[in-house]
């Protein structure tokens, strides 16, 4: 799993041939959330993890999440 970024308390990764919808992963010390690209709705949630940072990245970088996608999930 190809970690994207990473912040003070958490980090975003993406999943090699992962399902759809597209969306990333935010990865804490205590927990992990998948979050959609395109609305940044979280999909799922499990334990407790900071998404401030994330999000807010993940907002005014949207096209390079999109591109990742593209790559790593074979455009699936």
């Amino acid at each position: 799993m190809p970690r994207l970024f990473r912040f003070s308390a958490s980090e975003i990764a993406m999943y090699f041939a992962d399902h759809n919808p597209p969306h990333f992963h935010v990865l804490g010390r205590e927990g992990a959330a998948q979050v959609r690209i395109d609305s940044l709705e979280i999909i799922q949630m499990s334990g407790k993890v900071d998404l401030q940072e994330a999000l807010k990245w993940a907002l005014h970088n949207r096209a390079y999440l999109e591109m990742k996608w593209e790559e790593l999930s074979g455009g699936q």
